[in-house]
C-alpha cells in the first residue's frame, strides 16, 4: 500500500509531537523555487509559546536528520501554531474556540457568525449577536449542520467582568481617576 510523503511524515513526526504535550495539527510539504519547505503546524489546549515551539522544532530536526524521510535535498524546517483565523475541523479546535467568535457556513447554505459558549459530544451552544440595537440570543448548532468554521479575528472585543473575574482596562482606568479625585 502507497502513502503520501505527508502520511509517511506523519506517522514519523506525530509521537514526537505528542511527546512534547502537543497536537500534531497539519504537515505539508512545499516547493518554493528549488528549496523545499517542511511546515509543520502544533497546537494544544493551553496554547504553544516560543520555548515549546523550539523544543519541539529542535526534536523534530534530529528526528528527521535520523532518517531519510526528506530525502537527500536541502529542506527548511518551519514549526509553528494555527493562525489567528485558523479553520475548525476536529472537536478539540472547537473546544479551543470557546469564547471566541466564529463564522459558520451551514450546510443548508447561508452563514452565521457567533460565539460560541459551550461544546459537547453533538454540538455547540452558541451565542449570536444581537443586530441594530437588538439583544444577543442563544442558539444550538450541531456539527452535523456545520459545512466549514473560521475563527474570526476581534480588533474591538471589550472583556467584561465574567466567570474569570477580570474586568476590562477601562474599568481599571475609571476606578484609578475616582480614586485620584
Amino acid at each position: 500500500m502507497s502513502t503520501t510523503q505527508s502520511e509517511r511524515l506523519r506517522e514519523l513526526l506525530e509521537p514526537l509531537v505528542t511527546s512534547q504535550g502537543l497536537d500534531l495539527e497539519e504537515i505539508a510539504v512545499d516547493s518554493v523555487g528549488r528549496k523545499r519547505v517542511l511546515r509543520v503546524v502544533v497546537d494544544s489546549d493551553t496554547g504553544a509559546d516560543l520555548d515549546r515551539i523550539a523544543d519541539v522544532s529542535r526534536a523534530l530536526s534530529a528526528k528527521l536528520d535520523e532518517t531519510d524521510a526528506m530525502g537527500d535535498a536541502e529542506y527548511t524546517l518551519e514549526v509553528g501554531t494555527p493562525g489567528a483565523e485558523r479553520s475548525l475541523t476536529e472537536h478539540r479546535h472547537y473546544t479551543r474556540a470557546v469564547d471566541r467568535l466564529v463564522r459558520f457556513q451551514l450546510h443548508e447554505g447561508g452563514e452565521l457568525v457567533a460565539r460560541i459558549l459551550g461544546v459537547d459530544d453533538d454540538g455547540l451552544d452558541l451565542e449570536v449577536p444581537g443586530v441594530k440595537g437588538r439583544k444577543a440570543t442563544t442558539r444550538r448548532l450541531a456539527f452535523g449542520d456545520i459545512d466549514k468554521a473560521r475563527v474570526q479575528v476581534e480588533f474591538n472585543r471589550k472583556d467584561k467582568q465574567d466567570k474569570h473575574g477580570q474586568h476590562d482596562k477601562q474599568d481599571d482606568e475609571n476606578m484609578t481617576e475616582e480614586e485620584e479625585a
